[in-house]
């Protein structure tokens, strides 16, 4: 099952005075595993970042879902609620998600969630929206994984006919 995961890195950035400065940056990379996150990692920034880097850290996020738009860069962090009934007591329960959204300010990414989320059948709220710390997301790639499984004779589940499952 894909989750996504937190992830810190560390490395020296070159300032405007053209002095080399330790930072630390957080990512967030959909993957299988802690292995699969990091190499993920290792993968997408050896091609940004020059010079050595570190991954320092790597969490199970509670994100579950991201929604991007290309006019903005900087990522917020949204907490949504809504009530569900529960199939066993009948009783409403309140489950509480966090998702993500590229805006350019809290009341971009308030009305964008609302937009991205306009097609949910239960009725939410959006009690919380901070800045994120995220610098870059990385969703799962179908290319990427492929390219990492070994040669032979088998097909993708999705071609799978339900007779053979």
């Amino acid at each position: 099952m894909r989750t996504w995961f937190l992830c810190k890195v560390k490395y020296a950035k070159e300032n405007e005075q053209g002095l080399l400065k330790n930072i630390s940056e957080q990512y967030l990379v959909d993957a299988v595993s802690f292995t699969e996150s990091e190499a993920i990692l290792y993968d997408r920034l050896a091609s940004q970042i020059r010079g050595d880097f570190q991954v320092t850290g790597i969490s199970k996020s509670n994100i579950v879902d991201v929604f991007f738009y290309e006019d903005a860069d900087i990522w917020h962090k949204c907490k949504i609620s809504y009530m569900v009934a529960d199939g066993e007591s009948g009783k409403e329960k309140k489950v509480t998600q966090y998702m993500i959204v590229t805006a350019n300010d809290v009341k971009e990414a308030y009305d964008r969630i609302q937009e991205s989320l306009g097609n949910m059948l239960v009725s939410f709220r959006v009690p919380d929206i901070v800045e994120s710390a995220i610098v870059e997301v990385f969703p799962y790639e179908r290319d990427e994984v492929a390219e990492q499984l070994p040669e032979g004779n088998f097909r993708p589940v999705s071609e799978v006919t339900q007779d053979e499952e």
